[in-house]
């Protein structure tokens, strides 16, 4: 009896990795303070277009309002209730958006916050009021027999960690039932509503036993969607560098966990502080856990504002570009996660908004994004490569070169190349494995009616490609594949 329940637990375990994309597709994009409705257009008249397996929305149930600052984004973090209501918009659009994007192929994963409630007092924004200091939540209802006792959290102890406050939130204690079931049914509408799995705010900062009674309860995934059977997918926040007493092999049995070792690792090597060559092992050979338990990304939300000189995001530009490119080209088995952002310059600003309520992003003629918004999901250097993704599914790394420093390429197995360098010119013929012809180089432009907008570059009938990136270029990198051969 006790092989039957691990064994239906490994099981149950894997399930909960699956990100349930329809075949072809690859990355999850963040879409940061989105309005709904807005997601839902995107779902069906770009992402759906583009490769993309699904979004990461913000929290959707009911957050605290914070007047000062003016409405921060760290504002959607302070829960209130489950109520599904927000600045992105009540159930009614969050449903609507859900199920369209289903429709276009496009999974949706909710910004789950069960570690802790509110840190403020005040109304939320679904009209639902809360006291921290007495810890009384009556919308869901919590009391203050639901939560741990307040503590500061001393990050050198486990314990203190998982049973203390995250700046002074209010941390649940989901040991206790009443608390699992608050959670368990809040999980459960969202289920069947139609949504694919969850980001699990904090997880770090919860019991893995607890994480993993909650995750085996909750319902299976919606049936019209994702057929019989199907689990939640989780992807779970462990930071995790290498000297925290919480490990994430800790939290690997009951989902996947984000690997933040990725972009800061990346981040350091781009900028030139870790020669490129040494990407050679990329992986597991750096210490990442096994790919198929990760999730990796350059950059999200909370790192892009943590102050570490060694993440990047898009105000690098050119090498957060490449860097994204090199994260999309690598074969390391992990789902890949594009951020989607909006304009900050301070570590507190909020969404774009008039009064509070948020503003949609336009777009230009080229299709990048206006009031505000960052959209970095719709630079070519980033669409085009989550195609490139999707093309060289399946192959290895291959025909790896290097200069000894910053200068790198490789081969896709026979059905993609990439060449990046961050220091002096490339003038190099490189060995592929692609058959001969002429390629568009989709970093530069696309394969557009039979001819290149950007580079094109040509391979040999030996499978040589003479690759010509200046230091000076607009980009960092060149990325060809079989389907943008002319």
């Amino acid at each position: 009896m006790r092989l039957l329940l691990l064994v239906v637990l490994a099981v149950a375990g894997l399930a909960q990795k699956d990100p349930h994309f329809l075949e072809g597709r690859n990355t999850i994009v963040h879409l940061f303070e989105w309005k709904w409705v807005d997601i839902a257009a995107k779902c069906e008249n770009f992402l759906s277009k583009k490769k993309f397996g699904g979004i990461q929305v913000s929290p959707p149930n009911e957050n605290v309002i914070i007047r000062s600052p003016n409405r921060p984004w760290w504002e959607r973090y302070q829960p209130v209730s489950y109520i599904l209501k927000t600045r992105s918009g009540d159930e009614k659009a969050f449903a609507n958006m859900i199920r369209r994007c289903n429709q276009a192929g496009i999974r949706i994963y909710i910004d789950l916050i069960i570690n802790h409630m509110a840190a403020a007092s005040g109304t939320g924004t679904a009209g639902s009021s809360c006291d921290s200091g007495s810890k009384r939540y009556p919308a869901v209802s919590y009391s203050n027999e639901n939560f741990h006792p307040s503590c500061a959290i001393n990050f050198n102890d486990s314990t203190s960690i998982r049973n203390c406050e995250l700046v002074g939130l209010k941390d649940l204690d989901q040991s206790h039932e009443y608390v699992r079931g608050k959670i368990r049914d809040y999980m459960n509408h969202l289920i069947a509503l139609g949504v694919a799995g969850f980001r699990v705010d904090a997880a770090k900062h919860m019991w893995p036993e607890d994480l993993e009674a909650i995750f085996n309860s909750v319902d299976n995934l919606n049936s019209e969607f994702f057929g019989d059977g199907a689990r939640a997918y989780y992807y779970q926040e462990v930071i995790d560098l290498g000297l925290d007493p919480v490990r994430a092999s800790e939290y690997v049995d009951t989902g996947r966990v984000i690997e933040f070792k990725h972009g800061a690792e990346l981040g350091r090597a781009f900028k030139g502080n870790n020669p490129l060559h040494w990407l050679r092992n990329w992986g597991t050979g750096w210490g990442l856990i096994n790919g198929s338990n990760a999730l990796v990304m350059i950059d999200n939300h909370d790192t892009q504002r943590s102050g570490d000189s060694n993440i990047l995001n898009y105000k690098d530009g050119k090498i957060y570009k490449a860097a994204t490119a090199f994260m999309l080209a690598h074969p390391y088995d992990a789902t890949t996660q594009v951020m989607s952002s909006f304009a900050f310059e301070n570590n507190d600003d909020g969404p774009p908004n008039n009064n509070g309520e948020l503003i949609s992003p336009a777009f230009t003629d080229d299709g990048t994004c206006t009031n505000g918004w960052i959209c970095e999901h719709r630079w070519r250097q980033v669409f085009n490569m989550v195609q490139f993704r999707s093309v060289v599914i399946g192959t290895g790394l291959n025909d790896w070169w290097d200069n000894g420093d910053n200068q790198i390429a490789f081969s896709r197995g026979n059905k993609g190349f990439v060449a990046f360098t961050i220091s002096g010119d490339i003038n190099q013929s490189i060995l592929t494995n692609l058959s001969a012809g002429t390629y568009c180089d989709v970093v530069s432009g696309h394969l557009k009616n039979g001819t290149c907008t950007g580079k094109s570059v040509n391979v040999d009938e030996n499978g040589l490609v003479q690759v010509y990136l200046r230091f000076e270029e607009d980009d960092a990198a060149m990325a060809i594949h079989v389907d943008a051969k002319i």
